[in-house]
């Protein structure tokens, strides 16, 4: 196996992935770095063979993991990366901080980010995704982010650069966020609070919450989330359109879309990567046959198949 550079973190070889995703599936990484902080990460990056891939995950809640794993050192970023700070409408966490503590964190002090309070996942993830719900994304409040590059070196990017777009960003190849600066509107704390309560208990009563799931499989054809509001169309949304094929509840092997919510597929019990890739395909391809409408994932697939 391949000499890397010693880190203050921990670095675990041939390191099982599945307990580290929400879907609890997948193979082993052929390195897990866990850095002490970001010193300890830039120093790690710049001294590693640059030919070395690695892949950044946050709190793996919206990923497959195929059981073959992944050829690569996976950088999990954990309590060094999680502070939350407030500086005036500015909201400042680090890549590893949950988007719901982010949320949280933003109400006590009067800013809305309440957005962020149902999005299953860290910071870093948030950014990368862009992600959103009821009608608002990061994009919208996005100011910079801070990451370290596949060089080791320690940069500051304008939103701007991420070119951030539905479940979509262009960061550097091989760069790993390691904080982002939000700029926030003000709100009432109380107000904020009672708004994000709201949305955990409409969550709770139309998601699997309770299930291993990676939230949304698939991204709504639309090309933006549900706002939440009143007069939200639910024409080209992707649990419309599978609902539509016939494919709420479907199973393969332990992996099941929900029947609670049929963009949300679940781990039934038992389910391979492998399972979970084929009824998400099965899903593609009879939402085309049904529609005309090629779903694209929203949950990303890394890693490879073992060899058969």
């Amino acid at each position: 196996m391949t000499m890397l550079p010693t880190p203050r973190g921990a670095l675990t070889p041939d390191r099982l992935l599945a307990d580290l995703t929400w879907l609890r599936v997948g193979g082993p990484a052929d390195w897990l770095f866990q850095p002490a902080d970001e010193d300890d990460l830039a120093a790690f990056l710049a001294a590693m063979d640059p030919a070395i891939p690695v892949f950044p995950i946050g709190v793996g809640s919206n990923l497959i993991v195929r059981d073959g794993g992944i050829r690569a050192v996976v950088i999990r970023l954990g309590r060094g990366f999680n502070e939350i700070s407030v500086d005036g409408d500015r909201v400042t966490a680090g890549a590893a901080a949950l988007d719901a503590h982010v949320a949280r964190k933003a109400a006590e002090a009067g800013l809305d980010l309440t957005f962020l309070r149902t999005i299953p996942g860290s910071t870093g993830g948030a950014v990368r995704m862009n992600a959103g719900c009821y009608g608002s994304y990061v994009a919208d409040v996005l100011e910079e982010v801070r990451v370290i590059t596949r060089q080791g070196r320690v940069e500051t990017l304008p939103a701007s650069a991420l070119n951030l777009r539905y479940r979509q960003s262009d960061l550097p190849e091989g760069a790993v966020v390691v904080s982002a600066t939000f700029r926030a509107k003000p709100g009432d704390p109380a107000g904020l609070e009672a708004r994000m309560l709201d949305q955990i208990a409409k969550r709770d009563a139309s998601q699997p919450t309770k299930e291993r799931s990676a939230g949304s499989t698939f991204r709504n054809p639309a090309g933006f989330s549900s706002t939440g509001q009143a007069d939200d169309s639910h024409e080209l949304k992707a649990w419309k359109v599978i609902d539509e094929a016939g494919m709420r509840g479907a199973r393969v092997g332990g992996a099941q879309m929900s029947v609670m919510h049929s963009n949300f597929m679940i781990n039934a019990g038992g389910a391979t990567a492998k399972d979970l890739e084929a009824l998400g395909e099965e899903v593609r391809k009879k939402v085309y046959q049904s529609s005309g409408i090629t779903l694209e994932w929203e949950i990303m697939r890394v890693g490879e198949y073992p060899q058969e």
